[in-house]
């Protein structure tokens, strides 16, 4: 069994930072061996761009920061979670409200199940919250060598 890997981002809580933590967790995938055009990778995709959305809509302005943290445990298990200081959960609206907008969390629950995943949130210390999910891991764990330049 492999010893659990990880990395973390913080980014500004500003639109820009979606697609900036969307392109990190992808490359810090690739580097542990998930191919990048994967469909899995595709899901992660999407799944990282929504709780990176919620954490810079949601918080308002309450967060000037929000953590992308990636964790891989034991070659079988995924973990990604979004930090911000915000102290309110996300919540699932309604089917019946006719919003253009509010449906990130049914996709990100829908998303995560449909992987076989789970998703769950917590609270920090500091009186946040991290949204986490939960997937199996089925690539292979890519092992950097020491010395490897970077």
């Amino acid at each position: 069994m492999a010893d659990l890997q990880e990395a973390s981002v913080t980014l500004p809580s500003d639109p820009a930072s979606v697609s900036a933590a969307r392109k990190y967790v992808l490359r810090v995938l690739t580097e542990w061996g998930l191919p990048g055009d994967d469909e899995v990778a595709e899901t992660i995709r999407l799944i990282v761009s929504e709780l990176a959305t919620n954490a810079v809509q949601h918080t308002r302005g309450q967060s000037p920061t929000f953590t992308v943290d990636v964790e891989l445990d034991r070659e079988e298990q995924l973990r990604i979670g979004v930090t911000d200081s915000h102290p309110r959960y996300p919540r699932r609206l309604p089917a019946a409200v006719q919003q253009d907008n509010g449906r990130g969390m049914v996709i990100i629950r829908w998303l995560t199940a449909e992987c076989g995943g789970r998703l769950s949130v917590s609270p920090t210390d500091e009186g946040g919250k991290t949204v986490w999910i939960a997937l199996p891991w089925k690539a292979p764990v890519q092992r950097r060598q020491r010395g490897a330049a970077h």
